[in-house]
């Protein structure tokens, strides 16, 4: 049986290559899949649970409330860890790259332990005495020893000097500092921290805040100044993975369909041309199961040697994401793709052939070793006559009438070619859709800020400018090609509740007509001091909603800010803040602006060279480092090449499927084809003939598939910006016209040609003895 299966698979080498190939290609994209899966939530779950993480991170004013309420108040709590006296201040690093500037939160804890927010002490040793800090960082950080953060010694804050001693991890992110309580008075706390695991189901922030609620029903009105939730930092660390989760899944869905039904025809089209070798099996003693044996073993053989080094590519493709992912989230050891996960590819893509397989093999079951051997040809000249004499009666040129003819001679092969035609263009228009709304959401973020960027250099680089942020500014507008100008002080602050600060861009100028209002989701742009807009994502990953007003803390100043807009995107990155140049005087009044803390962003008028306006700036003021802000996308470079590489792999299986269909048909009609070049038939009308009957089935997928395709960019795209927390603007799903629709029609056509080209020459260059020679 073995020795028969063998000898199959090195005499068709066409069905073994086609299916080799396809289980590659299926197996590499399942396994980059499902390794983000299990990425995407795995690890953050089993550090949280090994941690006791806290479900919610609560800050309380100590002037409203006492610790013995605080303590008494249990309330659906299944366990809890404080009170701990907490401030937040800024570091007063000025050489330290790691430090400076930051705003910390700083707690004062007696150990790392605790009912919950277990901290894993990964380098060093705790704060036991006064003068020493612990330090927040994700553990076991390869680079560690040579990166900045070795170098920090020391922390200055509020005047005292501290001695780093150890190095913690949170996965609560409840600090980013811990002092031990006889040091925590001297750096005047002004807030107390609870941390809270609570009882039932707490996978929603509605069960969470509903749980935090009857923590906080019985306290002194006001109590709760903020509080941080688990979901937070768990979407987080979901995110990135997150957002190219759904394009992946859809591309292996695809890719698995394509195979199993690329597999089942070619096993079809192997019972099929092969019933003169059943009967011959039969004949000489093999049984009906032993025959069933040797056809799936035909194509096991090539699917196992497509999977291994499909699998391979999977999880080391996949690697390189993971890691620099989940790195810096505490728990990047453990984002390799899991043992299941090599399994699911090692085994579960030969699986699914050998049962896509398995209907067609049960045909050469069936079949008696005397009407196998007595078929001699397997066509059945009933099949498609009807069509082929319809179409002759016509005025098509006689080649295309009868390669029309053709696809009606074998219905279930015919069907089975077009549902892989029909992926294929599916896969395309997705694809296409998919660079359009990603091309389309950069384009939205080039339409908004400056394309020149300046920004005055350090002292420390020895050319530095003279100017006050206004004489920049002065300077800037009187430069020929400026159009508007938008001035921003950026920097961190913390909000109360939350250990991880925000980055906030406080301006003046020309801001909201650099593009910034024109992002707005909803709400408005602000009009005084006291108001804020937020990007979307950060609006999702922290939880505000528009109206909601947020306590921030910066250089010892607090002050509340009203929501009022949510934007597309912020500056520098996705989650900056934007306030007001005045919002600054009412957090910090007394701080001191150097000229290299301000950031400028320049719009030209049309006509401008970019290049040419940041030389004019350089050359004005040596100081002042001006560049090209424009440039491409990174997440849109990404996506794009992802899902073009992808489609354009899915389209050559697809191909590969068509070709070993015209293999099929050829092998089939040798004896019609042999007939019809002792006719007078030439090659060439041959070729036209056999590309004809599959280009009408590339038409037909192409008319079919463009609608699937479109529905799937109308559900997988929004559930992308959904894993990224982003709320997608109207315009991104807008990507159709009607060029590119009557491209992708004929994509169709395209792929079932390309497939169809090299078994058609194949059957042109027959000549009629070799044909009938066997007759």
């Amino acid at each position: 049986m073995w020795r028969a299966a063998r000898a199959a698979v090195r005499r068709r080498k066409v069905q073994t290559a086609v299916i080799a190939l396809v289980a590659l290609f299926c197996t590499a994209t399942g396994v980059v899949s499902l390794a983000l899966l299990d990425a995407a939530s795995a690890p953050f779950d089993r550090a949280f649970a090994a941690q006791q993480g806290a479900h919610a991170v609560a800050a309380y004013d100590p002037v409203r409330v006492t610790d013995a309420q605080l303590t008494g108040a249990t309330t659906g709590v299944s366990g809890m860890s404080g009170p701990f006296p907490q401030v937040v201040v800024e570091a007063e690093n000025p050489g330290d790259i790691f430090l400076a500037g930051r705003p910390l939160t700083v707690v004062g804890r007696a150990d790392p332990g605790g009912a919950v927010d277990r901290l894993d002490l990964w380098r060093g040793r705790w704060a036991t005495a006064a003068g020493e800090v612990v330090l927040a960082s994700e553990p076991h950080v390869a680079d560690f020893d040579s990166g900045p953060q070795s170098r920090t010694t020391t922390l200055t804050v509020n005047g005292v000097t501290l001695r780093v001693v150890g190095w913690a991890f949170s996965i609560s992110g409840s600090a980013d500092a811990w002092v031990a309580p006889a040091q925590i008075a001297a750096l005047h706390p002004t807030a107390t921290q609870m941390l809270y695991r609570f009882t039932g189901d707490v996978t929603t922030r509605e069960a969470v805040t509903a749980r935090l609620s009857g923590v906080t029903t019985g306290l002194p009105g006001g109590a709760l100044v903020a509080a941080q939730q688990y979901l937070t930092l768990k979407e987080k660390a979901a995110a990135e993975p997150g957002t190219y989760l759904p394009f992946l899944s859809t591309f292996g869905v695809l890719g698995l369909l394509v195979a199993m039904i690329i597999v089942g025809n070619v096993v079809s089209g192997a019972v099929v041309s092969g019933i003169r070798h059943i009967g011959v099996l039969k004949a000489i003693g093999f049984s009906p199961g032993q025959v069933v044996a040797v056809y799936l073993t035909m194509v096991t053989v090539p699917a196992v040697a497509g999977a291994v080094p499909g699998t391979v590519l999977g999880a080391f493709a996949a690697q390189p994401m993971l890691s620099d992912t989940f790195r810096g989230l505490g728990f990047g050891q453990d984002a390799g793709a899991r043992p299941w996960v090599w399994a699911a590819g090692l085994i579960g893509v030969p699986l699914i052939v050998v049962l896509a397989a398995l209907l067609p093999a049960r045909r050469a079951h069936r079949l008696s070793a005397a009407e196998a051997i007595s078929a001699g040809s397997t066509q059945r000249r009933s099949r498609g006559l009807r069509v082929q004499r319809a179409l002759s009666g016509t005025r098509l040129p006689r080649a295309v009438g009868l390669g029309l003819g053709l696809p009606f001679a074998r219905p279930g092969r015919t069907a089975l070619t077009l549902a892989t035609l029909l992926l294929g263009v599916t896969t395309v228009t997705f694809a296409g859709g998919l660079s359009g709304s990603v091309v389309r959401v950069a384009e939205i973020g080039d339409r908004s800020g400056g394309q020149i960027g300046v920004r005055p250099q350090p002292p420390a680089l020895g050319v530095s400018s003279t100017r006050t942020d206004t004489e920049v500014e002065a300077l800037l507008r009187g430069l020929p090609g400026t159009a508007r100008i938008g001035v921003f002080y950026t920097h961190e602050a913390s909000v109360a509740g939350m250990s991880e600060p925000i980055m906030i861009n406080f301006g003046r100028g020309d801001v909201a007509a650099l593009g910034y209002e024109a992002q707005l989701l909803d709400g408005r742009w602000m009009t005084g001091p006291d108001e804020i807009v937020a990007p979307t994502q950060l609006m999702n990953r922290r939880g505000f909603r528009l109206g909601d007003r947020i306590t921030i803390e910066l250089g010892g100043g607090r002050s509340t800010f009203t929501l009022v807009g949510e934007t597309v995107r912020g500056v520098p990155g996705p989650e900056g803040l934007f306030a007001e140049r005045a919002a600054l005087a009412r957090l910090d009044p007394d701080r001191k602006l150097a000229p290299a803390d301000f950031f400028y962003q320049v719009q030209v008028t049309d006509g401008t060279s970019l290049d040419g306006y940041a030389g004019a700036v350089r050359t004005a003021d040596p100081g002042l480092y001006a560049w090209n802000n424009t440039g491409g996308d990174e997440f849109a470079t990404i996506v794009t090449g992802f899902s073009t590489v992808l489609s354009i792999l899915l389209a050559a299986v697809t191909a590969l499927g068509v070709l070993n269909t015209v293999a099929l048909n050829a092998l089939d009609r040798r004896r019609d084809l042999g007939m019809l070049k002792s006719i007078g038939m030439t090659p060439r009308q041959v070729l036209t003939m056999m590309v004809t009957s599959v280009a009408a089935l590339g038409l037909a997928a192409g008319l079919l598939g463009i609608p699937i395709g479109m529905l799937a960019h109308r559900f997988i795209v929004p559930l992308a910006g959904e894993a990224a927390s982003m709320r997608l603007p109207a315009e991104v799903m807008q990507v159709w016209h009607p060029g590119m629709l009557g491209l992708l029609a004929l994509s169709g056509v395209a792929i079932a040609v390309a497939g169809a080209l090299l078994p058609a020459r194949s059957a042109a260059r027959l000549t009629i003895a070799q044909v009938l020679h066997n007759e």
